[in-house]
Protein backbone atom coordinates (compact mmCIF):
# COMPACT_ATOMS: atom_id res chain seq x y z
CA UNK A 1 0.00 0.00 0.00
CA UNK A 2 1.18 3.53 -0.73
CA UNK A 3 2.94 4.97 2.34
CA UNK A 4 1.02 8.18 2.00
CA UNK A 5 -2.36 6.41 2.35
CA UNK A 6 -1.35 4.98 5.74
CA UNK A 7 -0.13 8.29 7.18
CA UNK A 8 -3.61 9.61 7.98
CA UNK A 9 -4.79 9.08 11.58
CA UNK A 10 -7.99 7.46 10.32
CA UNK A 11 -9.11 5.92 7.04
CA UNK A 12 -11.37 8.39 5.25
CA UNK A 13 -13.08 5.55 3.42
CA UNK A 14 -14.10 3.99 6.76
CA UNK A 15 -16.31 7.03 7.41
CA UNK A 16 -18.42 6.60 4.26
CA UNK A 17 -20.75 3.90 2.99
CA UNK A 18 -19.58 4.48 -0.59
CA UNK A 19 -17.06 6.53 -2.50
CA UNK A 20 -16.44 8.51 -5.66
CA UNK A 21 -18.96 8.42 -8.48
CA UNK A 22 -20.00 4.96 -7.28
CA UNK A 23 -22.18 6.95 -4.85
CA UNK A 24 -24.39 8.13 -7.69
CA UNK A 25 -27.98 6.99 -7.75
CA UNK A 26 -28.57 4.22 -10.26
CA UNK A 27 -29.88 5.47 -13.63
CA UNK A 28 -33.27 3.79 -13.16
CA UNK A 29 -33.70 5.28 -9.67
CA UNK A 30 -32.84 8.75 -10.94
CA UNK A 31 -35.38 8.38 -13.75
CA UNK A 32 -38.08 7.45 -11.24
CA UNK A 33 -37.30 10.42 -9.02
CA UNK A 34 -37.44 12.87 -11.92
CA UNK A 35 -40.44 11.29 -13.66
CA UNK A 36 -43.15 13.48 -12.10
CA UNK A 37 -41.18 16.68 -11.78
CA UNK A 38 -42.80 19.64 -13.54
CA UNK A 39 -41.25 20.51 -16.89
CA UNK A 40 -39.07 23.57 -16.85
CA UNK A 41 -40.54 26.69 -18.37
CA UNK A 42 -39.13 27.29 -21.85
CA UNK A 43 -36.34 29.85 -21.81
CA UNK A 44 -34.90 30.86 -25.15
CA UNK A 45 -31.45 31.33 -23.63
CA UNK A 46 -31.37 27.97 -21.79
CA UNK A 47 -29.47 25.94 -24.36
CA UNK A 48 -29.02 22.80 -22.23
CA UNK A 49 -31.21 21.72 -19.32
CA UNK A 50 -32.26 18.33 -17.99
CA UNK A 51 -33.80 16.91 -21.14
CA UNK A 52 -30.96 14.57 -22.21
CA UNK A 53 -29.04 14.01 -18.97
CA UNK A 54 -26.18 16.12 -20.27
CA UNK A 55 -23.08 16.99 -18.26
CA UNK A 56 -23.99 20.58 -17.32
CA UNK A 57 -26.55 23.33 -17.76
CA UNK A 58 -25.82 25.98 -20.39
CA UNK A 59 -27.19 29.53 -20.63
CA UNK A 60 -26.61 31.74 -23.67
CA UNK A 61 -25.33 35.19 -22.70
CA UNK A 62 -25.25 36.75 -26.16
CA UNK A 63 -24.86 35.73 -29.78
CA UNK A 64 -21.33 34.43 -29.27
CA UNK A 65 -20.94 33.27 -25.65
CA UNK A 66 -22.66 30.90 -23.24
CA UNK A 67 -22.20 30.12 -19.54
CA UNK A 68 -21.81 26.53 -18.32
CA UNK A 69 -22.85 25.64 -14.76
CA UNK A 70 -22.34 22.31 -13.02
CA UNK A 71 -21.85 20.73 -9.62
CA UNK A 72 -20.42 17.41 -8.47
CA UNK A 73 -19.52 16.04 -5.05
CA UNK A 74 -19.13 12.68 -3.36
CA UNK A 75 -17.68 10.69 -0.47
CA UNK A 76 -14.03 9.57 -0.37
CA UNK A 77 -12.74 6.70 -2.45
CA UNK A 78 -9.19 7.04 -1.06
CA UNK A 79 -7.84 7.68 2.44
CA UNK A 80 -5.32 10.43 1.73
CA UNK A 81 -7.26 13.69 2.23
CA UNK A 82 -5.15 15.68 -0.25
CA UNK A 83 -5.71 13.03 -2.95
CA UNK A 84 -9.44 12.96 -2.16
CA UNK A 85 -9.65 16.72 -2.67
CA UNK A 86 -7.73 16.51 -5.95
CA UNK A 87 -9.88 13.70 -7.33
CA UNK A 88 -13.17 15.36 -6.39
CA UNK A 89 -12.14 18.68 -7.91
CA UNK A 90 -10.88 17.10 -11.15
CA UNK A 91 -14.14 15.21 -11.48
CA UNK A 92 -16.29 18.31 -10.95
CA UNK A 93 -14.37 20.46 -13.44
CA UNK A 94 -14.65 17.71 -16.07
CA UNK A 95 -18.30 18.53 -16.80
CA UNK A 96 -17.30 21.95 -18.15
CA UNK A 97 -14.67 20.45 -20.43
CA UNK A 98 -17.17 17.82 -21.59
CA UNK A 99 -19.45 20.59 -22.87
CA UNK A 100 -16.59 22.15 -24.81
CA UNK A 101 -16.05 24.97 -22.34
CA UNK A 102 -13.30 26.39 -20.17
CA UNK A 103 -13.79 26.78 -16.39
CA UNK A 104 -13.50 30.27 -14.91
CA UNK A 105 -14.43 29.83 -11.23
CA UNK A 106 -15.35 27.25 -8.60
CA UNK A 107 -17.21 27.16 -5.29
CA UNK A 108 -16.40 24.48 -2.72
CA UNK A 109 -19.06 22.11 -1.37
CA UNK A 110 -18.02 20.63 1.97
CA UNK A 111 -19.76 18.34 4.44
CA UNK A 112 -17.66 16.83 7.22
CA UNK A 113 -18.26 14.79 10.41
CA UNK A 114 -16.36 17.29 12.52
CA UNK A 115 -16.53 15.12 15.65
CA UNK A 116 -14.80 12.23 13.81
CA UNK A 117 -12.07 14.01 11.85
CA UNK A 118 -9.21 16.28 12.88
CA UNK A 119 -9.29 19.75 11.35
CA UNK A 120 -5.96 19.14 9.60
CA UNK A 121 -7.51 16.38 7.46
CA UNK A 122 -10.29 18.72 6.35
CA UNK A 123 -7.74 21.40 5.49
CA UNK A 124 -5.83 18.88 3.37
CA UNK A 125 -8.99 18.02 1.43
CA UNK A 126 -9.52 21.70 0.68
CA UNK A 127 -5.86 22.13 -0.27
CA UNK A 128 -6.14 19.21 -2.71
CA UNK A 129 -9.16 20.78 -4.38
CA UNK A 130 -7.46 24.16 -4.57
CA UNK A 131 -4.34 22.59 -6.11
CA UNK A 132 -6.37 21.14 -8.99
CA UNK A 133 -8.26 24.40 -9.48
CA UNK A 134 -4.91 26.21 -9.68
CA UNK A 135 -3.81 23.68 -12.31
CA UNK A 136 -6.99 24.44 -14.25
CA UNK A 137 -6.28 28.16 -13.90
CA UNK A 138 -9.33 29.04 -11.79
CA UNK A 139 -9.93 30.30 -8.25
CA UNK A 140 -11.96 28.66 -5.52
CA UNK A 141 -13.97 31.82 -4.95
CA UNK A 142 -16.14 30.67 -2.04
CA UNK A 143 -18.41 27.83 -1.09
CA UNK A 144 -20.58 26.32 1.63
CA UNK A 145 -19.93 23.86 4.46
CA UNK A 146 -22.06 21.76 6.81
CA UNK A 147 -21.53 19.26 9.61
CA UNK A 148 -22.58 15.93 8.07
CA UNK A 149 -22.52 12.25 9.13
CA UNK A 150 -20.14 11.31 6.29
CA UNK A 151 -17.34 13.26 4.59
CA UNK A 152 -18.45 14.93 1.36
CA UNK A 153 -16.47 17.23 -0.90
CA UNK A 154 -16.86 18.65 -4.39
CA UNK A 155 -17.27 21.80 -6.40
CA UNK A 156 -19.81 23.92 -8.19
CA UNK A 157 -18.03 25.09 -11.34
CA UNK A 158 -18.79 27.90 -13.76
CA UNK A 159 -17.34 27.99 -17.26
CA UNK A 160 -17.76 29.78 -20.55
CA UNK A 161 -17.88 28.57 -24.10
CA UNK A 162 -18.33 30.03 -27.58
CA UNK A 163 -21.81 29.07 -28.74
CA UNK A 164 -20.29 27.50 -31.85
CA UNK A 165 -18.09 25.22 -29.72
CA UNK A 166 -20.82 23.91 -27.42
CA UNK A 167 -20.96 20.12 -27.52
CA UNK A 168 -23.69 17.92 -26.07
CA UNK A 169 -24.07 14.18 -25.56
CA UNK A 170 -26.90 14.21 -28.12
CA UNK A 171 -25.03 15.17 -31.30
CA UNK A 172 -23.66 11.80 -32.41
CA UNK A 173 -24.34 11.02 -36.08
CA UNK A 174 -24.62 7.73 -38.01
CA UNK A 175 -21.23 6.93 -39.45
CA UNK A 176 -19.32 8.52 -36.57
CA UNK A 177 -16.38 6.90 -34.81
CA UNK A 178 -16.14 6.85 -31.01
CA UNK A 179 -13.00 7.67 -29.03
CA UNK A 180 -12.51 7.20 -25.26
CA UNK A 181 -9.70 9.27 -23.76
CA UNK A 182 -8.93 7.37 -20.52
CA UNK A 183 -8.66 3.76 -19.39
CA UNK A 184 -11.41 2.02 -17.40
CA UNK A 185 -11.06 0.45 -13.97
CA UNK A 186 -11.54 3.18 -11.36
CA UNK A 187 -14.33 1.42 -9.47
CA UNK A 188 -12.54 -1.92 -9.53
CA UNK A 189 -9.34 -0.40 -8.17
CA UNK A 190 -11.39 1.46 -5.55
CA UNK A 191 -13.02 -1.78 -4.42
CA UNK A 192 -9.60 -3.41 -4.05
CA UNK A 193 -8.28 -0.36 -2.20
CA UNK A 194 -11.13 -0.39 0.31
CA UNK A 195 -10.27 -4.02 1.14
CA UNK A 196 -6.57 -3.22 1.52
CA UNK A 197 -5.65 -5.21 -1.58
CA UNK A 198 -4.41 -2.51 -3.96
CA UNK A 199 -0.60 -2.33 -4.36
CA UNK A 200 1.16 1.03 -4.26
CA UNK A 201 1.83 1.06 -8.01
CA UNK A 202 -1.84 0.49 -8.77
CA UNK A 203 -2.83 3.22 -6.31
CA UNK A 204 -0.50 5.59 -8.15
CA UNK A 205 -2.13 4.60 -11.46
CA UNK A 206 -5.57 5.26 -9.97
CA UNK A 207 -4.67 8.72 -8.69
CA UNK A 208 -2.83 9.68 -11.88
CA UNK A 209 -5.90 8.93 -13.99
CA UNK A 210 -8.47 10.50 -11.68
CA UNK A 211 -6.48 13.73 -11.30
CA UNK A 212 -5.82 14.16 -15.02
CA UNK A 213 -7.93 17.13 -16.13
CA UNK A 214 -10.10 16.57 -19.21
CA UNK A 215 -9.08 19.94 -20.64
CA UNK A 216 -8.70 18.35 -24.10
CA UNK A 217 -12.49 18.62 -24.36
CA UNK A 218 -12.40 22.38 -24.88
CA UNK A 219 -9.90 21.90 -27.71
CA UNK A 220 -11.79 19.08 -29.41
CA UNK A 221 -15.00 21.11 -29.34
CA UNK A 222 -13.45 23.70 -31.64
CA UNK A 223 -13.34 21.06 -34.38
CA UNK A 224 -16.50 20.84 -36.51
CA UNK A 225 -15.83 17.13 -37.08
CA UNK A 226 -16.44 16.48 -33.36
CA UNK A 227 -20.20 16.06 -33.03
CA UNK A 228 -20.79 14.96 -29.43
CA UNK A 229 -18.85 14.69 -26.16
CA UNK A 230 -19.71 13.36 -22.72
CA UNK A 231 -17.60 12.34 -19.75
CA UNK A 232 -17.73 8.79 -18.42
CA UNK A 233 -18.45 8.69 -14.70
CA UNK A 234 -20.72 6.77 -12.34
CA UNK A 235 -22.88 4.95 -14.90
CA UNK A 236 -19.85 3.32 -16.55
CA UNK A 237 -18.98 3.36 -20.24
CA UNK A 238 -22.19 1.46 -21.06
CA UNK A 239 -24.44 3.89 -19.20
CA UNK A 240 -22.95 7.04 -20.66
CA UNK A 241 -22.74 5.59 -24.17
CA UNK A 242 -26.40 4.64 -23.83
CA UNK A 243 -27.26 8.23 -22.83
CA UNK A 244 -25.47 9.36 -26.00
CA UNK A 245 -27.36 6.82 -28.10
CA UNK A 246 -30.72 7.80 -26.67
CA UNK A 247 -30.08 11.53 -26.87
CA UNK A 248 -28.83 11.27 -30.45
CA UNK A 249 -31.46 8.71 -31.52
CA UNK A 250 -28.79 6.33 -32.84
CA UNK A 251 -27.42 2.87 -32.16
CA UNK A 252 -23.89 2.57 -30.81
CA UNK A 253 -21.51 -0.36 -31.19
CA UNK A 254 -18.55 -0.75 -28.82
CA UNK A 255 -15.60 -3.13 -29.23
CA UNK A 256 -14.81 -4.23 -25.70
CA UNK A 257 -11.38 -5.54 -26.67
CA UNK A 258 -10.31 -2.11 -27.94
CA UNK A 259 -11.06 -0.27 -24.70
CA UNK A 260 -7.97 0.52 -22.60
CA UNK A 261 -8.01 -0.82 -19.04
CA UNK A 262 -5.96 -0.09 -15.94
CA UNK A 263 -2.93 -2.39 -15.78
CA UNK A 264 -4.56 -4.89 -13.43
CA UNK A 265 -8.21 -4.04 -14.06
CA UNK A 266 -9.09 -7.32 -15.75
CA UNK A 267 -7.19 -9.36 -13.16
CA UNK A 268 -8.90 -7.66 -10.21
CA UNK A 269 -12.32 -7.91 -11.85
CA UNK A 270 -11.82 -11.66 -12.24
CA UNK A 271 -10.91 -11.81 -8.54
CA UNK A 272 -14.27 -10.27 -7.66
CA UNK A 273 -13.28 -6.69 -6.82
CA UNK A 274 -16.50 -5.15 -8.12
CA UNK A 275 -18.56 -2.29 -6.67
CA UNK A 276 -22.23 -2.45 -5.83
CA UNK A 277 -22.77 0.37 -8.31
CA UNK A 278 -21.63 -1.91 -11.13
CA UNK A 279 -24.46 -4.32 -10.32
CA UNK A 280 -26.98 -1.47 -9.99
CA UNK A 281 -25.89 -0.02 -13.31
CA UNK A 282 -26.47 -3.29 -15.17
CA UNK A 283 -29.86 -3.79 -13.53
CA UNK A 284 -30.84 -0.28 -14.63
CA UNK A 285 -29.95 -0.44 -18.33
CA UNK A 286 -28.93 -3.98 -19.24
CA UNK A 287 -32.14 -4.57 -21.22
CA UNK A 288 -30.91 -2.06 -23.82
CA UNK A 289 -27.45 -3.61 -24.22
CA UNK A 290 -26.75 -6.55 -26.55
CA UNK A 291 -23.75 -8.56 -25.33
CA UNK A 292 -21.93 -11.30 -27.24
CA UNK A 293 -22.80 -14.89 -26.42
CA UNK A 294 -20.80 -16.27 -23.49
CA UNK A 295 -19.52 -12.81 -22.53
CA UNK A 296 -18.12 -13.40 -19.02
CA UNK A 297 -19.51 -11.47 -16.07
CA UNK A 298 -16.12 -10.02 -15.16
CA UNK A 299 -15.83 -8.40 -18.60
CA UNK A 300 -19.30 -6.97 -18.26
CA UNK A 301 -18.33 -5.51 -14.90
CA UNK A 302 -15.49 -3.63 -16.57
CA UNK A 303 -18.06 -1.97 -18.84
CA UNK A 304 -20.49 -1.11 -16.04
CA UNK A 305 -17.69 -0.11 -13.66
CA UNK A 306 -18.38 3.36 -12.20
CA UNK A 307 -15.65 5.77 -13.24
CA UNK A 308 -14.72 8.68 -11.01
CA UNK A 309 -13.16 11.48 -13.07
CA UNK A 310 -13.20 9.19 -16.08
CA UNK A 311 -12.36 10.03 -19.66
CA UNK A 312 -14.30 11.75 -22.41
CA UNK A 313 -16.38 9.77 -24.88
CA UNK A 314 -16.06 11.59 -28.20
CA UNK A 315 -18.20 11.03 -31.32
CA UNK A 316 -16.52 12.34 -34.46
CA UNK A 317 -16.48 11.96 -38.23
CA UNK A 318 -14.88 8.64 -39.12
CA UNK A 319 -12.47 10.17 -41.63
CA UNK A 320 -11.00 12.45 -38.94
CA UNK A 321 -10.87 9.93 -36.09
CA UNK A 322 -7.27 8.78 -36.53
CA UNK A 323 -5.95 12.33 -36.61
CA UNK A 324 -8.01 13.34 -33.58
CA UNK A 325 -6.77 10.29 -31.69
CA UNK A 326 -3.18 11.34 -32.37
CA UNK A 327 -3.96 14.86 -31.14
CA UNK A 328 -5.55 13.51 -27.94
CA UNK A 329 -2.63 11.18 -27.19
CA UNK A 330 -0.10 13.95 -27.84
CA UNK A 331 -1.97 16.20 -25.40
CA UNK A 332 -1.25 13.78 -22.55
CA UNK A 333 -3.87 11.02 -22.79
CA UNK A 334 -1.87 7.90 -23.72
CA UNK A 335 -4.77 5.53 -22.96
CA UNK A 336 -7.02 7.14 -25.60
CA UNK A 337 -8.43 4.57 -28.03
CA UNK A 338 -10.94 4.28 -30.87
CA UNK A 339 -13.56 2.02 -29.30
CA UNK A 340 -16.64 1.92 -31.52
CA UNK A 341 -18.98 3.43 -34.04
CA UNK A 342 -22.40 5.01 -34.49
CA UNK A 343 -25.10 3.80 -36.84
CA UNK A 344 -28.73 4.53 -37.62
CA UNK A 345 -31.24 2.42 -35.75
CA UNK A 346 -33.24 2.01 -32.60
CA UNK A 347 -31.35 3.65 -29.70
CA UNK A 348 -29.31 1.10 -27.81
CA UNK A 349 -25.90 -0.51 -27.48
CA UNK A 350 -24.30 -3.50 -29.14
CA UNK A 351 -21.08 -4.88 -27.69
CA UNK A 352 -18.50 -6.86 -29.64
CA UNK A 353 -15.82 -8.89 -27.89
Amino acid sequence: MDDRTSSSPIRLTSLAHGGGCGCKLAPSVLQQLLADQPAAEPFARLLVGTETGDDAAVWQLDEETCVIATTDFFMPMVDDPFDFGRIAATNAISDVYAMGGKPIMALAILGMPIDKMPAEMVREILKGGSAICAEAGIPVAGGHSIDSPEPIYGLAVIGTCPVASLRRNSGAKPGDTLILTKALGVGIYSAAFKKGMLPAADYAELVASTTLLNRIGSELAKNADVHAITDVTGFGILGHALEMARGSNVRISLRAGDIALFAHGAELAQQGFVTGASHRNWTSYGADVALPDDFPAWRRHLLTDPQTSGGLLVSCGAERAAGLLQKIAAAGYPAARIIGSVEAGRPGLRIFA
